[in-house]
């Protein structure tokens, strides 16, 4: 059996990429940003799903692109999402990425309240004094942290990213997240990753 190669420069190779995306994903209903959160989101999975699953509240890339432009930063649950946001990018309006999860601090306050890492990550998150955006992948206690302290007052995120992956609790924190009264974007059900949370980071900045 003969195998085609296509022939496509390095350069060329993301721009051919969305370019298959596009001619085979299915007629959406999002505005144009979102569409393309939705397509960075399949690009960096290969899975159509997340045309059907990625819940966007009102204007929510648009919210989140005004508080990036005053200097909001990102909170993540996991250093792999950290290292896949463009931190380049995103320090070019006075952002930073954070991840907490390995801080001793961290461990010692989740080993003394008996809570995951990720809900004391969330905690420390909030002595950062600075608009805050949440790309959660991971852990699932952490957006059920979040949904805590914007119900008791104490927090209010310019955007949750809601995508954890996984079986116990992830498809309940994440409809939580989208009752709370903030700007969300959520993959309904059990989908999602560290990668997907960095792609929706990364599609809304490299909207900028």
């Amino acid at each position: 059996m003969k195998i085609n190669l296509e022939n496509v420069l390095p350069g060329e190779i993301e721009k051919r990429s969305f370019e298959i995306i596009s001619s085979e994903l299915k007629p959406m209903t999002f505005g144009p940003k979102e569409e393309l959160v939705v397509k960075r989101c399949i690009h960096t999975s290969a899975d159509f799903d997340y045309a059907d699953n990625l819940c966007f509240s009102e204007n929510a890339v648009l919210k989140a692109m005004e508080a990036i432009k005053n200097g909001a930063c990102i909170v993540t649950d996991t250093q792999m999402a950290k290292s896949g946001i463009n931190k380049k990018r995103l320090a070019g309006y006075g952002g930073e990425v954070y991840c907490f999860m390995s801080d001793e601090d961290v461990a010692e306050e989740a080993k003394k309240n008996g809570t995951t890492r990720a809900t004391a990550c969330i905690n420390k998150a909030m002595t950062i004094e600075k608009p805050l955006i949440f790309a959660i992948g991971n852990a699932p206690t952490a957006l059920v942290r979040i949904y805590e302290l914007i119900t008791e007052g104490k927090l209010k995120p310019e955007l949750v990213i809601g995508v954890p992956v996984g079986f116990v609790n992830v498809v309940q924190s994440k409809e939580l997240i989208m009752t709370a009264d903030v700007p969300y974007i959520v993959a309904r059900g059990r989908k999602g990753g560290s990668n997907i949370a960095a792609a929706i980071c990364n599609a809304i900045l490299y909207q900028m």
